[in-house]
């Protein structure tokens, strides 16, 4: 976090901008995972009125980094004084889409928490309920050997790059448009795909 040299008018608005601001409303449809979020405009709906009232404002800039995008999120007091913070998140698809939804994210998510804004309907419960374990390598990057593998089965399956690119999003759900971002078992389940296709090509 960056900010002013003092903060101290910035602080005493924001203490009441804040018990002004009701939680974020769960309103937008996620379909893929069958729930609810807050979306950008239900946050900055949340923010905008109580942050006039005391004198705040914000601004957010794109900003990327090799395969990253996200904003700077800036709250700003009408003393000069300001505080800031960056936020971004890695490209599912490294193209102006992918960069795109991963601003959007990033704006809602680094003003949601700049703010202080709450979602209405978060469960304490949901975040202490005790689940089991996730095994290390459920996230771990694929092994250079099953690269090695995946790349000499894409020669012998004769695959062409919009074939390949599509096996690599079936593989990992959608969550990937490279080889090198496939999870070891998002490789092995792709290696698997690569070695029957290989087979029917070489009857």
């Amino acid at each position: 976090m960056n900010k002013s040299e003092n903060i101290a008018a910035l602080a005493a608005a924001l203490v009441k901008a804040q018990a002004q601001m009701s939680g974020a409303k769960k309103t937008a449809k996620n379909p893929f995972f069958k729930s609810t979020y807050a979306n950008l405009e239900e946050v900055i709906h949340c923010v905008k009125e109580p942050f006039a009232d005391n004198d705040l404002a914000f601004v957010q800039f794109p900003i990327t980094g090799e395969d990253r995008a996200g904003v700077e999120t800036i709250i700003m007091h009408s003393s000069g004084e300001w505080v800031s913070s960056e936020f971004t998140l890695k490209c599912v698809k490294h193209d102006p889409q992918g960069m795109g939804s991963a601003i959007t994210y990033a704006r809602r998510y680094g003003l949601q928490s700049a703010a202080g804004i709450p979602s209405e309907d978060d469960d304490a419960n949901a975040a202490t309920q005790q689940k089991a374990p996730i095994k290390a390598e459920t996230s771990a990057p694929c092994s250079d050997v099953q690269k090695e593998n995946i790349n000499s089965l894409i020669a012998k399956a004769e695959l062409p790059p919009e074939k390949v690119e599509k096996g690599v999003a079936w593989a990992s759900g959608g969550n990937a448009s490279f080889v090198t971002d496939l999870t070891i078992p998002q490789a092995a389940k792709f290696i698997k795909f690569l070695s029957d296709k290989a087979q029917i090509q070489n009857k």
